[in-house]
């Protein structure tokens, strides 16, 4: 997977000077997302365009903060390139988008980064470093998840991350050491807060929506009740399957690390009770003791595994695990009303 656009420092000083003249102050936190219909529709367009298959599309949020509510009113896309696309500059290719959309007069504050996913299979450690890097010099930007898979079957799934003021500090201090993330108290389930949102459209936009919902055919309606599971719940259930393995060898590994340092403590306290019993005896006849020795030098203790990726893939099991479980409340839910209406037909 691919890291995210890059925030821009020149936006930051923009907002400054925005802040400066009167509006909404920077500190303020981020509660509510607002997002325009227009916004969601480049989304979605952009995935359909350059995102068949197992492609990721990214892109860049532009909007404004009002109050305690972030509001995105425009997005642009973040081009597909390669390593070997030498000529490709990001950050210029950001500034000269900026640009072009603050001459006609079109909101150009950056506020965050969208990013598709498939299956809900976005927690990951390039996900995790960009939003870092986002939060770290934008505080209110926040990361768009767009699920096209699940949006196919019938509703829109499109969601708003941040990362929690606990991880943004561990990720300041760079220690992912057992020893740091036991110290700072976090776990999977506080790495991540999901912010709420309101998709907004124009009067003229809910009107030809409702005209669209009238002419749409009976056939399509009927979609959503169709009893039959899709290869979603198999598909899940199989990525389920591999981040568990995954999780398992990461285990593996620690309990590796934890056995080699019991180890090496206990070969550590045999070592100082020979010498301990060496120096009595020494003292005893009457004979000078030991030269001191570096300990640490002689045990050096192994390198502990960082464990930041085994937090991301519990993360990713469980949000998985929420997939599935909304996934067969509604299988059950159409079933147990077919068989309700079986019965009265009957």
């Amino acid at each position: 997977m691919c890291f995210g656009p890059f925030p821009l420092h020149q936006t930051m000083a923009s907002r400054k000077e925005s802040a400066a003249s009167g509006s909404s102050p920077l500190e303020t936190p981020v509660k509510q997302i607002q997002i325009d219909g227009l916004v969601v529709l480049k989304i979605i367009k952009h995935y359909q365009e350059e995102g068949q298959g197992s492609e990721v599309v990214q892109g860049v949020l532009l909007g404004l903060v009002v109050e305690d509510s972030l509001e995105i009113t425009n997005c642009f896309p973040f081009p597909q390139h390669t390593e070997d696309d030498v000529d490709f500059d990001e950050v210029q290719y950001q500034m000269e988008m900026m640009r072009s959309l603050r001459h006609v007069n079109i909101d150009h504050l950056h506020v965050g980064w969208y990013q598709s996913t498939h299956y809900g299979s976005f927690v990951s450690r390039a996900l995790l470093d960009s939003q870092f890097s986002y939060q770290h010099a934008i505080e209110e930007s926040v990361v768009l998840i767009y699920d096209p898979i699940k949006t196919a079957q019938g509703s829109l799934c499109l969601k708003a991350y941040r990362l929690t003021p606990k991880l943004m500090e561990i990720c300041k201090e760079k220690d992912f050491s057992p020893e740091g993330l036991k110290k700072a108290c976090i776990g999977f389930e506080i790495m991540f807060e999901e912010v709420p949102i309101v998709i907004k459209n124009s009067h003229l936009i809910n009107v030809l929506l409702l005209d669209l919902q009238e002419k749409s055919t009976v056939a399509d309606k009927h979609e959503l009740l169709n009893l039959s599971s899709s290869n979603h719940l198999e598909k899940s259930l199989q990525l389920l399957m591999d981040r568990v393995d995954d999780m398992n060898q990461d285990i593996g590994k620690y309990n590796t690390y934890c056995r080699n340092l019991s180890k090496q403590q206990q070969q550590k306290q045999q070592y100082l009770q020979r010498r301990q019993q060496e120096n009595t005896q020494r003292q005893s006849r009457g004979e000078p003791p030991l030269p001191e020795e570096d300990i640490s030098k002689m045990f050096k203790p192994p390198q502990a595994p960082p464990r930041m990726d085994t937090l991301l893939i519990a993360g990713q099991v469980n949000n998985y695990c929420q997939n599935i479980k909304e996934f067969t409340s509604q299988n059950l839910g159409k079933l147990f009303m077919a068989e309700a209406l079986q019965g009265h037909s009957s």
